[in-house]
């Protein structure tokens, strides 16, 4: 037995560390925290200081056992959870639930697993840090207060089944008010003027004038004043300019730089830096500081010598500015330079890469440029006409990165680089353009914005954001826009030799993939809990409930005292508004039904938006109608309502089955008996005829018509959510890119069958074929229970090879949803 335990968080981390230590240490996992606050009850005794109740979860139970054993035969425990209050909590909880003995327990921390970085940690144990563990107390006792309690509330002022969070609750209020801010945008138009210019030897460039025209009156006037005008340089201005690299990354920059640069969500970047982290390839990836050690920057600057020369280094040390920055982490770094493109999955290289370049040239040389400035004037009148190029005259780190931006950022314009001209020079004028331009609404939030406007604010840090926003796109409150945008024609005047003319031109405008729209039930919930949860929804309120956090882990406040002046007014508040308020529905009246004179209105209801066609208090019932996936209760209009009650459309009958088009979650589609097949883009439910329809239902069973026979079953093929597949024995089987998916043989078949049958085999751990229950291996050493469709994920520290089929069909029973009575699908 080793004398000494190391219990770590992470299965992963604990396979790393293993590898650096000797025989005598045993590295076990906690798989995060081993207690918790209990799902089914508030968990916090606000009458006896806020003591919170935790509990040992059912899963965990076996886990807990086996670590309280271990640690009994243990010389010396080693609690080496990560370097911030969550893994502070995490020993703290450890230490408690085994009743560790203090004499034989340490408490060692590293910002990376590397052999030098554990070595060290042992050569410097320390003891648990209680100001960082009631810190996270703290957090979790208010959250859970705010969330307990006001959950209900909109239960019932709204609709089951929805949550309020301290930190969630404001992010949703900031994507709120920016779309308010689109909705009352009203945009404003001007006239941009641009001219392209050559020089005597022939050289073209282009330059702009530093002024807007306010109508096309004005901007045609100002052209007319060109005809026949002479140019020259009147101003020639050449300025040396330096540009320096940004500081190595953050919690916050690294989620930004992987959104614009790798177009990951802030989820996927923190789980591929988790891998990252926790494969000992870098240091700890939540932090908000941007300093590095002394061995970083060394390491940093032999690197650079030795692939770019000394005239590339730079050794600089950073200074950060977040608001409220908590424990004094490094940066995040690579744990060797040396190593720059380690064997990787995808995913996981493009990461590092990134984080190695902006680690390397945060250590570089400025960039050395010339900046040149030309002015133009005409005979004809006084505006000058502006030109601006920029030169790189000594790259520097701009050899190995460059920070993106955002697109709200502004960014000087420059025209690259620019011909040899002298003052006074005569230049030849090609054309000059005065082009309608618009006035730009704020930009949608992308989860990079968020969380850079969340950390300008001081909400949250870095261990929130992406759970954060997880859990507003989980909620339904916000989701990812696909606005597909409206064209717009604008007017372009062009002066050419002399000659003015006008051309139409149009353009798309609205266009948002990917960003965050709060949906119509996320406004509501807003709009509730501004209206009647001031202080809780209020921007600096929950900064200083941060900042609070932040004052508790450095010892300067009591936890408990700040949740007793917390709770005194929240509360009270929670009490008058459940008893007090009214219900909120988001109601809208359109307008009055042609047919019956009833009230037409968008709502919220128990379903979803809505359109109702009367009132509850006339004799006769309302009708009801689900608004489209792409449809608002702020923005539906009177027409749209009405259209929605011609749906399902009846179109006819086709080989002795009724054909009906509707709308479903994945958009438009016609309904021919059990089969159902989408429109294509563009089409639309309420145009489609039978005609088209049959059209639509013959082309799928074409498609779906056996396209092999392999071991006595039909092949299939088709293509779905995730690409083009096979499907063959009730299996579905994706088809790369390797393969001609239009023209696949039967061997090409065969070998996708084997390989998905071995692939299928290699995953199984056990099955019970008469009941149709297996086991399966899934991600992160996870296993599936699976029965059809049904899947039942198991706990990690539970042995998959010695469920039995009783445990098995227990599992999979709680799972199961339960049949609807006659009456409830009547409803």
């Amino acid at each position: 037995m080793p004398k000494n335990l190391v219990i770590v968080e992470s299965p992963a981390k604990a396979k790393t560390i293993e590898r650096f230590l000797g025989k005598e240490y045993q590295v076990e996992s906690s798989f995060g925290h081993i207690v918790d606050l209990p799902s089914k009850e508030l968990g916090v005794d606000v009458e006896n200081d806020f003591k919170p109740k935790y509990t040992v979860d059912k899963e965990k139970k076996a886990l807990v056992k086996k670590l309280k054993d271990l640690a009994s035969k243990a010389e010396t425990i080693w609690l080496a959870s990560d370097e911030d209050r969550e893994g502070e909590a995490i020993s703290w909880h450890l230490a408690e639930e085994l009743k560790l003995d203090k004499d034989k327990t340490k408490r060692i921390v590293f910002n990376s697993i590397t052999k030098s970085a554990i070595q060290r940690a042992i050569e410097n144990p320390r003891e648990i840090n209680y100001n960082l563990v009631n810190a996270q107390q703290a957090r979790r006792v208010l959250d859970r207060l705010v969330g307990y309690e006001l959950s209900p509330v909109l239960w019932k002022k709204i609709k089951p089944g929805l949550s309020a969070g301290r930190v969630q609750s404001v992010a949703v209020r900031l994507i709120v008010e920016r779309e308010r801010e689109i909705d009352e945008f009203n945009p404003e138009a001007s006239f941009r003027i641009k001219a392209e210019f050559k020089t005597v030897d022939g050289s073209v460039f282009a330059a702009r004038l530093n002024k807007t025209f306010p109508t096309k009156a004005t901007a045609e006037e100002f052209l007319k004043k060109n005809i026949g005008a002479s140019f020259s340089v009147s101003g020639l201005d050449k300025k040396p300019a330096k540009k320096s690299p940004a500081a190595p990354f953050t919690t916050s920059t690294l989620q930004q730089e992987a959104s614009r640069k790798l177009y990951f969500s802030v989820s996927r970047t923190m789980q591929v830096a988790q891998r990252l982290y926790e494969a000992g390839l870098i240091t700890y990836m939540r932090t908000d500081s941007v300093n590095l050690s002394k061995e970083a920057l060394m390491a940093a600057k032999d690197a650079i010598v030795q692939n770019y020369g000394e005239t590339y280094s730079k050794t600089r040390n950073y200074i950060g500015k977040t608001k409220g920055a908590q424990e004094a982490h490094e940066a995040i770094r690579p744990t060797d330079m040396k190593l720059q493109s380690p064997s990787l999955e995808r995913d996981q290289a493009r990461l590092y890469e990134l984080i190695w370049k902006r680690t390397l040239a945060s250590q570089m040389s400025d960039a050395e440029l010339e900046r040149t400035n030309v002015k133009i004037k005409a005979n004809k009148h006084g505006d000058e006409f502006l030109a601006n190029g920029e030169v790189v005259k000594f790259d520097g780190f701009l050899k190995v990165y460059l920070e993106d931006t955002d697109e709200e950022d502004t960014v000087e314009e420059q025209d690259g680089m620019l011909p040899a001209m002298r003052v006074g020079e005569t230049l030849l004028n090609n054309f000059i353009t005065a082009t309608e331009r618009f006035t730009r609404p704020p930009y949608r939030y992308t989860e990079a914005s968020l969380v850079k406007k969340l950390e300008e604010l001081g909400i949250g840090r870095p261990s929130t954001y992406a759970p954060t926003i997880s859990t507003i796109q989980n909620r339904g409150y916000v989701e990812k826009g696909s606005v597909d945008g409206t064209e717009r024609t604008y007017v372009q005047l062009v002066l050419e030799q002399g000659q003015l003319a006008e051309k139409k031109l149009s353009e798309t405008i609205g266009s948002d993939k990917g960003k965050m729209v709060p949906t119509d039930i996320g406004m509501i919930v807003n709009d509730f809990l501004v209206s009647h949860f001031t202080k809780i929804l209020d921007y600096n309120f929950t900064a200083k409930v941060e900042e609070d956090f932040d004052e508790i882990a450095a010892g300067e406040e009591d936890w408990q005292e700040v949740m007793k002046e917390f709770y005194k007014d929240f509360h009270p508040n929670v009490i008058e508004v459940e008893e007090n308020a009214e219900r909120a529905s988001g109601e809208r009246v359109l307008g009055t039904d042609p047919k019956t004179g009833r009230q037409v209105a968008a709502r919220l209801g128990r379903f979803g938006p809505m359109i109702q066609i009367g009132t509850v208090d006339e004799e006769e019932k309302p009708l009801f109608a689900s608004l489209l996936p792409n449809q608002s209760i702020n923005t539906i209009t009177f027409e749209e309502a009405m259209e929605l009650f011609q749906l399902p459309r009846k179109l006819g009958v086709y080989q002795g089955e009724e054909i009906e088009a509707n709308v479903g979650r994945y958009g438009p589609y016609v309904r021919f008996g059990k089969k159902f097949v989408s429109l294509d883009k563009g089409e639309s439910a309420f145009d489609v005829d039978l005609e088209r329809a049959i059209e639509l239902i013959k082309a799928k069973e074409k498609a779906d018509a056996p396209i092999a026979n392999y071991e006595g079953k039909e092949v299939t093929k088709g293509k779905g959510r995730f690409g083009p597949f096979i499907k063959w024995d009730g299996i579905f089987i994706n088809v790369n890119k390797k393969y001609d998916f239009d023209n696949l043989s039967q061997s090409d078949i065969e070998e996708l069958i084997e390989a998905k049958k071995k692939k299928e085999a290699e995953k199984l751990v056990q099955e019970w074929p008469e009941e149709k229950i297996r086991i399966e291996k899934a991600r992160w050493g996870r296993h599936n229970i699976i029965k059809g469709r049904i899947k039942v994920e198991l706990s990690k520290d539970v042995d998959a090879s010695k469920v039995t089929l009783k445990e098995a069909k227990a599992l999979l029973e709680k799972k199961t949803p339960k049949k609807k009575t006659k009456a409830k699908a009547k409803k």
